[in-house]
C-alpha cells in the first residue's frame, strides 16, 4: 500500500475513479484532502443519569440525538459529538483511505476521530467525526470549517465495503 500524492490525487478524480462532492481543487494538499464540517451533529441524548449497555446489537440511535448546527455548537470540555463531513466521498474498490484531524484544529484540543478513522474501499458516503474537546475551554464548531483532511491508499487487491454504515448521509 501507499499513500497518493497530490499528482495521483488529482489525476483519480480527473479520470472519475475518485469522487468527492462537491469538490474544488485548492482542497488538495501535497498527499491529503481536506474536509469541511456537514450541518449537523450527533449527541448523546438525555442527563446521562442511567448507564448505556454497550454490546454489539445496540442501535447508538436509541441513545443519541441530532442537532443542527446553525450558527454554530459549543462543545464543552471532555465532550464528544459525532459530526459529519460536507462532502461525500465515493473510492473505488482498490483505494482506502485515513481521516486525520488538521494540525491548526489539534492545536486547540479539538479531536476529530476517537478510534475509528479508517475508510474502507468502494464506500460511498459522507465520513462520521468523532469529535473530542481536549482542552480545558469550551470550543464552538461551526459549519463549512476545514475539519479534517483524507489521506488515500493504494491496496493490494480490491474490496467493496457493504456494512453497517454503507451509505451513511447523518451522523
Amino acid at each position: 500500500m501507499c499513500v497518493l500524492a497530490r499528482d495521483q490525487i488529482l489525476a483519480e478524480i480527473e479520470r472519475g475513479r475518485l469522487r468527492i462532492e462537491p469538490f474544488f481543487p485548492e482542497q488538495v494538499g501535497p498527499a491529503s484532502v481536506d474536509l469541511h464540517l456537514g450541518e449537523e451533529v450527533r449527541i448523546l441524548a438525555g442527563e446521562g443519569s442511567e448507564p448505556i449497555d454497550v454490546d454489539s446489537a445496540m442501535d447508538f440511535r436509541e441513545v443519541t440525538e441530532v442537532v443542527q448546527l446553525g450558527d454554530g455548537f459549543v462543545l464543552e470540555p471532555g465532550e464528544t459529538v459525532h459530526g459529519i463531513t460536507r462532502e461525500r466521498v465515493f473510492l473505488p474498490p482498490d483505494l482506502c483511505a485515513w481521516i486525520d484531524g488538521r494540525s491548526s484544529i489539534a492545536r486547540l484540543g479539538l479531536t476529530v476521530h476517537v478510534t475509528s478513522g479508517f475508510v474502507h474501499p468502494g464506500v460511498s458516503n459522507h465520513q462520521v467525526l468523532e469529535m473530542r474537546n481536549l482542552s480545558r475551554v469550551s470550543l464552538r464548531l461551526k459549519p463549512g470549517i476545514r475539519i479534517c483532511q483524507v489521506i488515500l491508499e493504494r491496496t493490494e487487491g480490491e474490496a467493496v465495503y457493504q456494512g453497517r454504515f454503507a451509505d451513511q448521509r447523518s451522523p
